[in-house]
């Protein structure tokens, strides 16, 4: 199977879901720990939520694979993102819970790490950046907008219970002037954070080159704002219909935003 799957649009816009992927190689599945196995830490439903895309011209890029297959939202040199603070890595060991990804005697050795990077890793990116170098030359400038989803209240990473909408820019460094602030005030209705514990992943900081017209964001949306935060993780129509325009409208101010700022 295809390390992602991916949609050409017609817009400047280009979305990126690395973490929406569900499956599991066989040769990995026998290996995943009981706590695993259900995908706790999947960003489910987001193609379902952004069903919107079509219509706004958008070119769409959807991991296939789970992050527990490799997380293509890490750098292949495994840094932290956030110095001094908990994270997971490219090839995570433990779930966002701290329970083990691995039955007893069945983590990846060095070697199989930098064969998952170098087999499915390197596909998303490579077709991620030849996404962004096309969509700038037919349009003078690009917007990646990196879609992602959290639960709500995860104490390993933060106290408390998340803003509902998490905005990334790397304190601005990866998108133009304006461009954050313009999505954060066209948000209603619902608590968000602009650059706060989620300021952005390894995509967003990478691609982000706004020197060049490149403009990049990441949207962390908690998991209650559109679905039910237990297995068997449903869809909750209701939520979603609510959450999903402003979405929609935050994605359309950064566009326009971003087209100012070329």
């Amino acid at each position: 199977m295809e390390a992602f799957s991916f949609r050409a649009g017609t817009a400047p816009l280009l979305v990126s879901m690395p973490h929406t992927g569900t499956f599991v190689p066989e040769w990995l599945a026998p290996r995943l720990s009981p706590a695993a196995r259900p995908l706790p830490d999947t960003d489910w439903h987001l193609e379902r939520l952004y069903d919107f895309l079509h219509d706004l011209g958008a070119s769409v890029l959807v991991a296939t694979h789970s992050r527990y297959v490799v997380d293509l939202n890490r750098p292949p040199d495994n840094a932290n993102l956030y110095p001094g603070q908990d994270t997971t890595g490219v090839v995570p060991l433990d779930t966002f819970h701290r329970e083990p990804v691995y039955l007893p005697g069945f983590p990846p050795s060095e070697e199989e790490v930098a064969a998952r990077i170098n087999t499915y890793w390197k596909q998303y990116h490579e077709r991620l950046a030849q996404a962004l170098a096309d969509t700038k030359t037919r349009h003078g400038y690009a917007l990646l907008w990196d879609a992602h989803s959290i639960f709500s209240v995860l104490p390993r990473f933060f106290q408390g219970k998340l803003p509902d909408l998490n905005l990334g820019t790397a304190d601005g460094k990866s998108c133009g002037p304006g461009i954050g602030e313009a999505l954060r005030k066209s948000i209603e209705g619902y608590s968000v954070a602009l650059n706060g514990r989620f300021k952005g992943g390894y995509i967003t900081r990478r691609y982000g080159r706004p020197a060049q017209r490149i403009h990049a964001l990441q949207l962390e949306i908690c998991c209650s704002t559109y679905m039910e935060e237990a297995p068997p993780w449903r869809f909750d129509d209701v939520r979603a219909n609510s959450v999903r325009p402003v979405i929609r409208g935050g994605v359309l101010s950064a566009l326009a935003v971003g087209a100012k700022a070329t």
